[in-house]
């Protein structure tokens, strides 16, 4: 086996890794993928195709054969359990609808695979402890893609805060709005009939996500969800303030009736506030067909600021300063996977840590159905 050491720059970070080489090639992590619909020729695909250290040997499409224009490489299987069986893989993709998620996890666990599973994670929290208890006991690891992570808004929010220009936070605000008033198709996520539909699932395991990596686990909740479209859709309107220590609180919102944009986050500390658009392009410009680059910035560039910072310096005086944010990377989140597998680095988003956020969401479904605040 030989060694040597690399650096650059993926994304915002920079990475330093010691990279185990046999016969001058990186050792290649076998992935198979469960689904080849949007997810997975948008957010799955493109990134183990271009990463090195991995390689798509199997891909799940139960009918269609559209993987082998740009993935004929892979082996397709047309269902998961044919492909857990049969497929020389390590790594599993559960990148099918939130309502299979569990059966599709637990059925590759038990057939000793690591797992990287969509988010949400699963329906309910029940369904979550069950998984990384299993995951724990078989030895393997169960990550939740939580993408967004990485997303170039989100991590100039993290970088303000780090940098405490705004004092002691007391007020936050938390969206991801969409105009979308007609029904989309997309049952699975559409259907009241069916749990883990609806807004708060989809786009609030994102939000709440990154309210749980912002300021950690709220000790309550009120929360307001239903259906703006009419009782024949699950919920796509969604309302969540978190209360935390200190008097912070934290609203988490979002609404498929919003024509005009607004802030993503808006920050309010007693020194100052801070507000950021939701600029990140990363699912846009793959839906058009750009190449995620290892190891580069592949994004397109800002071509304005894209977001306000107001505050107090030290000498008491207010600055104002238009802010831009560096590029976001989701090939960050396979790098990280992959340094797990081979180094033993930390784990991207384990599901024993995204357990909080279904409990955050169980939670507010359960206040937005009785009308009172939720003791965490």
């Amino acid at each position: 086996m030989n060694y040597f050491y690399t650096s650059f720059r993926l994304g915002n970070r920079e990475v330093f890794i010691n990279i185990f080489v046999k016969n001058y090639n990186m050792q290649l992590v076998k992935a198979g993928l469960c689904a080849f619909g949007m997810s997975g020729k948008v957010f799955h695909a493109p990134f183990l195709k271009e990463h090195p250290g991995f390689f798509m040997s199997a891909v799940v499409e139960r009918s269609k054969e559209e993987s082998k224009e740009k993935y004929p490489e892979a082996t397709i299987y047309r269902s998961v359990e044919e492909m857990l069986q049969h497929a020389d893989v390590e790594l599993v993709i559960i990148n099918t609808p939130v309502q299979t998620h569990y059966e599709y996890a637990k059925k590759a666990l038990e057939a000793g695979k690591n797992i990287i599973v969509e988010k949400p994670f699963t329906v309910n929290v029940s369904e979550a402890e069950e998984l990384v208890q299993l995951a724990e006991e078989k030895g393997l690891f169960l990550s939740v893609y939580q993408n967004r992570r990485f997303d170039r808004d989100l991590l100039q929010v993290q970088k303000i805060l780090n940098d405490k220009k705004l004092g002691n936070i007391k007020e936050v605000e938390i969206r991801f709005d969409r105009f979308r008033t007609t029904a989309s198709g997309k049952k699975h996520k559409e259907s009241p009939d069916q749990a883990g539909s609806g807004s708060l699932h989809d786009l609030g395991a994102h939000l709440v996500d990154q309210a749980v990596q912002f300021f950690g686990y709220p000790e309550k909740l009120f929360a307001d969800v239903f259906s703006m479209k009419g009782t024949d859709f699950a919920n796509d309107y969604f309302e969540i303030l978190l209360f935390y220590k200190n008097n912070l609180r934290v609203r988490l919102k979002s609404s498929v009736f919003s024509k005009e944009g607004h802030y993503a986050y808006a920050i309010h500390g007693d020194r100052g506030t801070f507000l950021q658009e939701r600029t990140d392009n990363q699912e846009n410009e793959l839906v058009a067909g750009a190449v995620p680059e290892y190891a580069k910035e592949w994004t397109q560039p800002l071509k304005e600021p894209d977001g306000i910072l107001n505050f107090l310096n030290d000498d008491s005086e207010t600055e104002r300063i238009l802010t831009s944010s560096e590029p976001g990377n989701y090939m960050d989140y396979y790098q990280q996977i992959y340094e797990h597998i081979v180094f033993g680095y930390a784990l991207p988003s384990p599901g024993k840590e995204v357990i909080q956020n279904m409990k955050i969401i169980d939670a507010s479904l359960e206040s937005a159905k009785e009308g009172r605040i939720i003791q965490l």
